[in-house]
C-alpha cells in the first residue's frame, strides 16, 4: 500500500507523537509498505534528506514553545500528493496537518484512519489562558474530526472511553504504540559510558538519580515531583532530579525550585536527540512521573524497557502494563511520594525485582505487533470502502469556525474569519487537480 501520514510533530521534534510515527514508518515499511509523511518544516531540520517526509511551510505556534503549525500547502505538494496514488491517510492530529489529510481523503476519495494521541481538555489553558477555547469546546471539537474518520485508532482503553463519553461513534481500535526495546535495553550501555556521562552532568557514580525524561509542561505535573523532594531530601540528602527535555514551564519548575530551597538538587538538561535518549534513560535510579494527561504513557514503557524502576501517579493509561509492586510503584496522593521514593531508592532487592520485570514485560508490547495492528486495520479500513466522498468535510471551530464556531466559549469573530479564508485557500488550490484517481 502507499500510506500518507499527516502529523503536526515529528522529528527532531522529541514527543510521543513523533515516536509513535517513527515507530509506525518503520514497521511498515519493514512490510514493503510505502510510507509518506507530511509534516511542518521545523527549523532545526536545515535540509530534508529523505524523499519519503515531505515538510511543510510553517510558522510558530505562538501558544505552545517549539511547536509549529502549517497554514499553507504550496501546490508542488498538493500534485506531488496525487501523484503518489495514497491508498490510505492516516492522520495523527487534528490540527493543521490533520485537516490537510481530511481535505486530500474528501477530494480523491481516499480511506482515513485517525489516531487520537491528546486529551486536549487538558491542554486548553495554553490558548489565551483557557479564556479562548473552553474545554468542553475541546471536547466537542474531537468528537467532531474523530467523527469525519472511517476508523478511529486509540492507544488505551482509557483514550476508548474517554472518545465514547465525548459522542465519537465511529468504530474504535485499541492499538498501544508499540516499544522498540532494542533501543532502551541496559545491555545496550557500558557502565563506564553511563558514569561519563554522571561525571560530564556533575553526578557522582553513588548519587540517588530521579530521572524525568519528555515535554516539560504543565499538564505533565512534574511540579507534584519537585514538591516531594524537600521531605525526600532530609533522609537522602544528595538526591538529585534530571529532567530531560525542552517545554514552556522550565522556569515556572526552577523557580519553584527555587522556592522551596532545593534548586540546586534539579539539574535541567535541555532536549536530547533521540539517539542519545536510552542512555540518559540510563541515568536514572528511579524513573518518576506524576502525569494524568498521558494517552498512551510511552516514556514509562521506554523507561521499564531499559530497566529503570517507574514510580507514577496511578493511570488507567499505564495500569495496562504496570502492576503495583511487580512492575512499577504507584501512588494516588502527592503526600505518599516521598516515602515511595525513598523506599525504591534504598532497597536495593525491590529495585533489581522492579528491573527485572519491568524488562521483561516490555518485550511483549513489541513493535511488531504494533505494525501487525495497523496494518490489518488499514486493510479492513480500504476493503469496507470503495469511496469516501460521503463523508462530509470537518466542521472543526479553529479552521473553519462556521457552524460550530458558536459553541466555543469567546472564540473572537476575527479568528473565525481567517480560518474560512485558510479553508478556501486550500479548496481553490484542490480544485486545479484532477478529481479523480488513475
Amino acid at each position: 500500500m502507499n500510506i500518507g501520514i499527516f502529523t503536526d510533530t515529528y522529528f527532531p521534534q522529541l514527543n510521543g507523537v513523533a515516536t509513535s510515527v517513527q515507530t509506525l514508518r518503520r514497521e511498515l515499511e519493514k512490510k514493503r509498505h510505502q510510507v509518506y509523511i507530511f509534516t511542518p518544516y521545523d527549523p532545526r531540520q536545515q535540509q530534508e534528506t529523505d524523499d519519503h517526509i515531505f515538510r511543510l511551510p510553517s510558522m510558530p505556534f505562538i501558544f505552545v514553545k517549539n511547536y509549529r503549525a502549517c497554514f499553507v500547502c504550496p501546490p508542488h505538494i498538493l500534485r506531488k500528493i496525487h501523484q503518489l496514488k495514497l491508498d490510505i491517510i492516516h492522520t495523527q492530529t487534528e490540527f493543521s496537518l490533520g485537516f490537510l489529510g481530511k481535505l486530500i481523503s474528501k477530494t480523491y476519495g481516499i480511506p482515513m484512519v485517525h489516531t487520537y494521541h491528546t486529551m486536549y481538555e487538558d491542554y486548553v489553558h495554553y490558548i489565551a489562558g483557557g479564556h479562548l477555547i473552553s474545554a468542553e469546546g475541546a471536547r466537542e471539537f474531537s468528537r467532531i474530526f474523530c467523527n469525519t474518520a472511517m476508523a478511529v485508532i486509540a492507544p488505551t482503553k482509557k483514550t476508548e472511553r474517554l472518545l465514547r463519553s465525548y459522542g465519537v461513534n465511529k468504530p474504535i481500535s485499541i492499538i498501544p504504540t508499540g516499544i522498540d526495546t532494542s533501543h532502551f535495553r541496559k545491555s545496550n550501555y557500558n557502565p563506564a559510558e553511563i558514569l561519563e556521562l554522571r561525571h560530564s552532568l556533575g553526578l557522582k557514580a553513588d548519587t540517588p538519580v530521579l530521572i524525568s525524561i519528555g515535554r516539560i509542561a504543565k499538564e505533565k505535573s512534574i511540579d507534584v515531583i519537585i514538591g516531594a523532594l524537600p521531605k525526600l531530601l532530609e533522609k537522602l540528602p544528595d538526591t538529585m532530579m534530571v529532567i530531560v527535555g525542552e517545554g514552556m514551564e522550565i522556569e515556572n519548575l526552577k523557580k519553584y525550585a527555587e522556592s522551596l530551597g532545593i534548586g540546586d538538587h534539579l539539574l535541567f538538561t535541555g532536549g536530547k536527540p533521540w539517539s542519545e535518549i536510552g542512555k540518559y534513560y540510563q541515568l536514572g535510579n528511579v524513573f518518576c512521573s506524576a502525569s494524568l494527561s498521558e494517552t498512551q504513557g510511552l516514556t514509562f514503557a521506554e523507561a521499564m524497557a531499559g530497566g529503570i524502576p517507574v514510580v507514577a501517579r496511578r493511570d488507567d493509561c499505564i495500569v495496562n502494563f504496570m502492576t503495583h509492586g511487580e512492575t512499577g510503584m504507584f501512588f494516588d496522593d502527592p503526600a505518599e511520594l516521598p516515602d515511595l521514593l525513598y523506599r525504591v531508592l534504598t532497597d536495593e532487592p525491590l529495585r533489581e525485582h522492579l528491573s527485572t520485570t519491568s524488562q521483561n514485560t516490555m518485550e511483549s508490547l513489541s513493535v511488531e505487533t504494533f505494525g501487525n495492528h495497523v496494518e490489518g486495520l488499514y486493510q479492513k479500513v480500504v476493503r469496507a470502502c470503495q469511496n469516501a466522498e460521503n463523508i462530509p468535510l470537518p466542521s472543526l471551530p479553529v479552521i473553519k469556525g462556521t457552524r460550530v464556531a458558536h459553541r466555543i466559549s469567546k472564540i473572537p469573530k476575527k479568528l473565525a474569519h481567517r480560518s474560512r479564508s485558510y479553508s478556501s485557500h486550500i479548496a481553490e488550490r484542490l480544485s486545479f487537480l484532477p478529481r479523480h484517481r488513475s
